[in-house]
């Protein structure tokens, strides 16, 4: 379950990055924040 969160938070930060480049920054910017909390190295909202 752990892998399975980490590859949805490397997504999530990869599509935030991607979307900030495309010039929108909030969506980047909730994305970016979505994906590091949903990672196991951040605040798990899952445990």
């Amino acid at each position: 379950m752990a892998f399975i969160l980490w590859i949805l938070a490397v997504i999530l930060v990869v599509s935030g990055i991607v979307s900030l480049f495309r010039g929108e920054v909030l969506w980047g910017v909730v994305l970016i924040i979505v994906g590091l909390l949903v990672g196991p190295g951040g605040v798990s909202i899952f445990t």
